[in-house]
């Protein structure tokens, strides 16, 4: 906002100038162009110094994020920051005087040499300037980060709905509705009509879980599971004897909330980019538990590793996932993606733990 950091200095300059005319127009004798410009830096000491102020203010939310909001240290922290900055000003002024009354003409030198700054009330007004300097960065800090929390949100959204797009588009691919329904045709003319039902019943599950969610938002892990076994359930079917699926749950973890549709993506890339790879048979685990204030939500499988990650070692599918849990929990979450020594890929993730509401 290069602009708009020019509005408190030209705010400052016009105001310069119209205390240089105040004082030309309320002091008689000091016509001179010498005067003019003796009134004219005494405008500029009495108002830039403000703009300098908001441009420190507003500038040390980079070190003190805090510094233009409401809190408890803020209340504390910033009327003695006031008391600086004023007997700092007021220094200033005092200085800028006795500078205009050493060198002005004599004229200038009667109007300014009675000046004194060091008194109750312009102490008083330096500090409600200083307040008044504060409130309006916080105004405008407060609406600046609504609209990034606005923008992040629709970012978020729009980043979920392409995920679940894809996410359908998927479970639509022409291979993948062949290669299931080829296995439902296989168990139908084996008589294993049940397990054929079963599977239908699955890809019911999980085409119905992926379009009903359209918002970002949290659910508990026990809902959250319910695709994930659908999805799992079907690729079982499909993998046969080269897929083993391991969930470690803790019951204590069920009811705690996590963001929608957040372990299936991880789970499918397990899948592609793993299982898919092996010559032998293949496993993939799943385990979640509540390790006090804290979930952890784990991803496991045996292949042969993730090929096609960025340097960071975060695909896309993972950068997105760990926008998604920044959005929710900022810097309260972990999020690893990294190869075991025993081989094969592992996805960590740690978030707070938030019962969810009956």
């Amino acid at each position: 906002m290069p602009r708009a950091r020019m509005i408190p200095l030209i705010m400052a300059a016009i105001l310069a100038v119209a205390t240089a005319i105040e004082c030309h127009a309320q002091a008689r004798g000091i016509e001179s162009f010498l005067s003019w410009g003796f009134s004219l830096a005494y405008g500029c000491a009495l108002w830039l110094w403000w703009a300098l102020v908001v441009y420190l203010l507003w500038r040390s939310t980079n070190r003190w994020p805090d510094a233009l909001q409401f809190s408890l240290r803020t209340l504390v922290v910033q009327p003695l920051i006031a008391v600086g900055v004023a007997i700092v000003h007021l220094a200033l002024l005092q200085e800028a005087v006795h500078m205009i009354v050493k060198f002005g003409p004599e004229a200038v030198k009667a109007e300014y040499g009675w000046l004194n700054f060091f008194c109750l009330p312009r102490f008083g007004m330096e500090l409600l300037m200083y307040g008044l300097c504060w409130l309006a960065c916080a105004a405008v800090n407060t609406q600046l980060l609504a609209q990034r929390d606005s923008m992040r949100s629709l970012e978020l959204e729009r980043q979920l709905s392409s995920a679940h797009l894809r996410a359908l588009q998927m479970q639509l691919e022409p291979h993948f509705l062949f290669n299931t329904l080829n296995a439902v045709t296989t168990l139908v003319e084996l008589g294993r009509r049940e397990e054929a039902l079963e599977t239908l019943g699955h890809l019911n599950t999980v085409l119905k879980l992926v379009l009903k969610r359209n918002t970002p938002s949290k659910i508990p892990l026990a809902q959250e599971l319910e695709v994930l076994e659908s999805y799992l359930a079907i690729e079982q079917v499909r993998f046969a004897d080269r897929l083993r699926v391991d969930l470690n749950l803790d019951p204590n973890a069920l009811d705690g909330l996590v963001p929608c549709f957040l372990l299936q993506p991880i789970v499918e890339n397990a899948i592609r980019h793993g299982i898919a790879h092996c010559e032998d048979s293949g496993w993939i685990e799943t385990s979640a538990q509540r390790v006090g204030t804290r979930m952890q939500l784990q991803v496991r499988d045996n292949g042969p590793g993730r090929s096609g990650t960025s340097a960071s070692g975060f695909g896309l599918g993972l950068s997105n996932t760990k926008e998604r849990l920044a959005h929710f929990y900022q810097n309260d979450y972990e999020l690893r993606a990294f190869q075991p020594e025993s081989g094969g890929f592992q996805v960590s993730i740690t978030i707070p733990y938030e019962k969810a509401t009956s």
